[in-house]
């Protein structure tokens, strides 16, 4: 149960995180920088109070780098559908590249299983 905890927060608060980073690009381009820095401060706040949970849940049940590669397959899982949805922006072929060596990387740090003593 500790693993679907991290997976469904990490999966929200990479929405939080992409909204902090990209969505002022959309939504405040016609704003001061620093105004859309302060906003997404904010955003980043809610993030991390979604985000630490769930690495501290997950950190109990993986190792320091299966859960950095579990985030970084779930940010590129949440970056696709957020850069066509939200930003209306095309897909592209590079996107499938990086998810397949995302694959790989996935594949050696997972290959011994999930447990954390393995560092």
């Amino acid at each position: 149960m500790a693993m679907v905890w991290t997976v469904l927060l990490l999966v929200l608060s990479n929405f939080f995180m992409l909204m902090a980073w990209y969505g002022h690009l959309k939504d405040m381009a016609d704003k001061p920088w620093f105004l859309a820095v302060l906003v997404s401060w904010g955003i980043a706040f809610v993030e991390y109070l979604i985000q630490v949970p769930a690495n501290r849940i997950g950190y109990g049940q993986l190792s320091l780098g299966q859960l950095k590669i579990l985030q970084e397959v779930i940010t590129l899982c949440v970056f696709v559908p957020f850069v066509y949805f939200y930003m209306k922006q095309g897909l592209k072929w590079d996107y499938l590249w990086a998810a397949l060596c995302m694959c790989g990387a996935v594949y050696f740090v997972f290959r011994t299983g999930i447990n954390p003593k393995v560092e």
